[in-house]
């Protein structure tokens, strides 16, 4: 199986453990450490990142012509910053919905998933395409890492949000997740303004390194 699939699932089972967690569902009512988000929304959420990639895999495939990277999917996907756009509402409505459920039904549900996902994804092949959100089209495993940034950045939020330390992610997962997300901001801006942002913070006016 290749790399990017192994790690994704590995961060995933991750997420699993994570989810799980008792103090999670104390906390499930409470708002969560990200602004305007609950902690059951907050959860739901986390479990969409393996969730999408499931209902993108039962479409047909895509043509190969206009395949983006996954520094361009979130250049082109996420138009805004701004948690109060229309955007970011329906992001955690959705949320909600997936954890309309309650706390055991949801890990409950993202379990399965996980097992589905591990038996399907060494059996698409190499160059597997997606059409995703906003009919972005993506090789597979592009897009696993944009879900692996998904994952990585919301256990961290989720576990700040019901006091438990973040859990250690699998060897290389914030490698490649910063490394993208870096390549999203020279999409957005320009490499002088990464630059800047990195090295001379007096003269990055785009906040160049925001890029979720």
């Amino acid at each position: 199986m290749p790399c990017m699939r192994a790690m994704f699932l590995a961060t995933s089972r991750v997420a699993l453990d994570l989810l799980g967690r008792p103090e999670v569902g104390k906390a499930w009512d409470e708002p969560s450490a990200l602004a305007e988000f609950t902690v059951r929304g907050l959860a739901g959420h986390l479990t969409r990142a393996v969730g999408s990639v499931e209902a993108y895999l039962d479409r047909d495939e895509p043509p190969a012509d206009q395949v983006i990277d996954a520094a361009h999917y979130y250049a082109a996907a996420l138009a805004t910053v701004d948690i109060t756009s229309d955007q970011h509402a329906a992001i955690r409505q959705r949320g909600e919905e997936a954890a309309a459920g309650g706390h055991g039904r949801l890990v409950q549900g993202f379990a399965a998933q996980l097992d589905r996902m591990a038996v399907r994804l060494p059996r698409e092949a190499p160059g597997r395409r997606v059409q995703v959100f906003g009919d972005l089209v993506l090789v597979l495993d592009d897009y696993l890492l944009t879900r692996l940034i998904e994952l990585s950045v919301h256990m961290d939020d989720l576990a700040v949000s019901v006091g438990v330390p973040p859990p250690d992610l699998p060897p290389g997962a914030y490698e490649e997740a910063i490394a993208c997300l870096v390549d999203v901001g020279r999409a957005r801006h320009g490499d002088l303004a990464v630059l800047r942002a990195l090295s001379r913070r007096e003269r990055d006016g785009v906040d160049a390194l925001r890029v979720l």
